[in-house]
């Protein structure tokens, strides 16, 4: 039985226990509604996969709730900062130098992360709480992205709770880039065009 809870402080504090006790949560972001878990369990990001029947060989971004954070994670150079202090909460993901050894263990990466830190106000009290949060979009793999409540309730199954922060509205998914010596490389263009990154 799915738990259907609103974005208030009541459903925020009973996502986070969830997700405390290993669960899966679906959550509205800025861009589309995600599905997350606490990325240093095991067992709630093997969950993910089989959730979304994503491939294991697809690695799984994570939000954050501030630079702070990402800082005790990854390797952040003044560059990437200025940028990350003009996008960030946004719709900008970033591929970055990961450092955090148990995150590398548990969602068995090779030495990248992608982060971002999403600007929802629901997303980011959860975050307040979580610290970090696996942030795939909450879709079966290949699917499009959902940003309406309805549809999530209809399309997946099998996680545990449901924060619902009604219908996002949204311009599409966050673009994803790797800045590697000062040079910014699109990974996927989303809501962000390549020359809106530029600094």
């Amino acid at each position: 039985m799915i738990l259907k809870v609103d974005c208030n402080d009541e459903g925020i504090g009973k996502t986070f226990q969830v997700i405390e006790n290993g669960g899966i949560a679906i959550f509205p972001t800025d861009t589309v509604y995600g599905m997350g878990c606490n990325p240093y369990n095991v067992n709630a990001v093997e969950k993910i996969y089989e959730v979304k029947s994503r491939e294991k060989i697809k690695p799984l971004p994570v939000l954050a709730y501030s630079l702070d954070t990402v800082k005790q994670i990854a390797r952040i150079d003044a560059f990437t900062e200025k940028i990350i202090k003009k996008y960030w909460p946004g719709p900008l993901t970033l591929i970055l130098e990961l450092t955090d050894k148990k995150l590398k263990k548990s969602l068995k990466l090779d030495n990248k992360i992608a982060v971002r830190i999403p600007d929802s106000k629901c997303t980011l009290k959860l975050l307040k709480k979580c610290g970090l949060l696996v942030g795939t979009s909450s879709n079966i793999s290949g699917n499009p992205s959902s940003t309406d409540p309805k549809e999530c309730l209809k399309n997946i199954i099998n996680y545990d709770i449901f924060l619902n922060g009604g219908t996002i509205t949204s311009k599409g998914e966050s673009t994803i880039i790797e800045i590697e010596n000062e040079e910014i490389k699109i990974i996927r263009e989303g809501v962000l065009k390549k020359e809106e990154i530029m600094i």
